[in-house]
């Protein structure tokens, strides 16, 4: 059950690029406890959407607030540190070292430990964590393992660990079953409804099926802007949703 505060709130959040709205007065709020599904047609601006309030684009207009602080005008890294930590639609981890380093890089790099003459290994309680977190997200049998010899899925994984080394508040999960088999997807859907437990998730994801069945309220874009935002069985019989994204029933026909 969520509360009644917002840990995120856009407010009035726009972007124009080459004189082309982007994404356009996009208002919304994510409450603490509540899963956000964001979904809508491709060029919609959801991923735009996650790189304006994660500081990778500078946003034209509008407000970024988290946890009671105006994120627009911080770094990405700043950002980060507030508590924000996402994954993108292409998986990116560092190939050539193992599961268990990529996430010890993360962890090392949040706690700012860098000590070109210690090796990564000798640090206690870095060490505790990643195996804590390995565990936590399903990976610590391939924990020697090199990220570049992974599975799809498993990468995937990796990749929702490498967020959760930042110590989130917020996790923006952009596609993250992309690609997936269906075996793949169901390990992946039950771990992040396990995260969501105790971090504050937003996703977004064209699987139907999956966010109809996993979110708790879904937010609709289309042409950048805020279509409709409801519980899902709202949205599901919204009938501008249906004629722009899920399509017009056949009784309509």
């Amino acid at each position: 059950m969520s509360s009644t505060a917002p840990i995120l709130a856009t407010r009035g959040l726009g972007l124009d690029i080459g004189g082309a709205r982007i994404v356009a007065d996009v208002s919304l709020e994510v409450r603490e406890g509540e899963f956000v599904g964001i979904i809508g047609p491709n060029g919609a601006g959801k991923t735009t959407l996650f790189n304006l309030v994660t500081g990778l684009i500078p946003a034209d207009s509008g407000h970024v607030h988290f946890d009671g602080i105006d994120l627009v005008g911080m770094k990405p890294h700043q950002i980060a540190a507030r508590g924000v930590s996402r994954t993108l639609q292409i998986k990116s981890v560092f190939g050539g070292l193992t599961v268990a380093d990529n996430v010890r890089a993360a962890v090392m790099s949040r706690r700012g430990i860098g000590n070109p003459f210690r090796p990564a290994v000798s640090y206690t309680e870095v060490s505790r964590e990643v195996s804590a977190i390995l565990e936590e997200i399903g990976l610590e049998s391939l924990a020697a393992q090199k990220a570049s010899t992974l599975s799809y899925g498993d990468v995937a994984l990796l990749e929702l660990a490498l967020a959760v080394a930042n110590d989130p508040k917020l996790l923006l999960l952009d596609e993250p079953i992309c690609g997936m088999s269906p075996s793949e997807t169901e390990r992946t859907v039950r771990k992040i409804q396990e995260l969501s437990k105790r971090i504050d998730v937003v996703i977004i994801e064209h699987d139907m099926e999956v966010v109809f069945a996993i979110a708790d309220h879904i937010t609709v874009m289309a042409q950048g802007r805020v279509l409709a935002q409801g519980a899902p069985a709202e949205i599901a019989k919204d009938k501008e949703v249906q004629a722009v994204y899920l399509g017009s029933s056949e009784d309509e026909d």
